[in-house]
């Protein structure tokens, strides 16, 4: 995948963008265009196509104007991204979950995980420098609430969410990889797993490789598959929050 980074182009005019906080001409015509249309355009072709299909001149092109035009309400590609960021956390629920911390932290892996696949692109932007826009502090102040009063610091609480993301983000990873490797070579992973079968006899060698053998064969049979993405996400979730709770339960 191509990697991309948040909070790469110029601090304040990514703000502007964020808050709508851009001066608005009091003379002349009507804008043709207005930074919503934009970056709906932009999410439409990343969308279809992965981030690297995305540039100011693609999304110019889908809209009928020259690139020119678009750098009248956009400075940049590296502006426009932290706003398609920020425009995605908008569509997270932000619900709040009756039940203890786990079940909230569990709502907040989900929603989390069903927008990475929902916008795989995602993927792509590096955000240790996130956009600070309204919809990620929104984010941010959901999540913190999960873990709000349950015993931990400010820090860990920070850490905490983080933990969750991180595993979200590992996990989704793993199933777009899955899905795109399906798409891209026309073979499922029951097809693939069935064409090499026959094979495994005669290059196995359980003597050597006793544990491999036993459970790559076992996994084999259980998902027609060398892995399942949903069975991964929701085993290491679980152990993710485990861990959380022996922190809990040690003070």
């Amino acid at each position: 995948m191509n990697q991309e980074y948040s909070g790469g182009g110029d601090p304040a005019k990514s703000l502007e963008l964020l808050w709508g906080l851009q001066s608005k001409p009091t003379r002349g015509p009507k804008p043709a265009l207005t930074v919503p249309r934009i970056v709906e355009t932009a999410l439409r072709v990343a969308d279809a196509e992965g981030l690297a299909a995305m540039s100011i001149r693609r999304v110019a092109d889908e809209l009928g104007v020259g690139a020119m035009t678009l750098y009248r309400y956009v400075p940049g590609k590296n502006e426009l991204i932290d706003v398609m960021l920020d425009t995605v956390y908008g569509e997270l629920p932000l619900r709040e979950v009756e039940g203890d911390w786990r079940a909230r932290l569990d709502e907040v892996a989900r929603e989390n995980r069903k927008l990475y696949l929902a916008h795989p692109w995602l993927l792509q932007v590096a955000t240790s420098r996130p956009p600070l826009g309204p919809n990620l502090m929104a984010k941010y102040e959901w999540e913190l609430r999960a873990v709000e009063g349950i015993g931990l610091t400010d820090v860990e609480m920070d850490a905490a969410v983080a933990l969750v993301n991180g595993y979200v983000h590992g996990a989704v990873r793993s199933a777009v990889e899955a899905a795109t490797v399906i798409q891209r070579t026309g073979i499922t992973d029951k097809q693939w797993w069935e064409a090499h079968e026959p094979l495994l006899d005669k290059i196995g060698d359980t003597k050597r490789f006793p544990l491999a053998s036993r459970v790559g064969t076992t996994v084999g049979i259980e998902f027609d598959a060398p892995y399942d993405s949903e069975h991964g996400f929701e085993f290491g979730l679980a152990r993710v929050l485990d861990g959380i709770a022996t922190l809990l339960d040690g003070r």
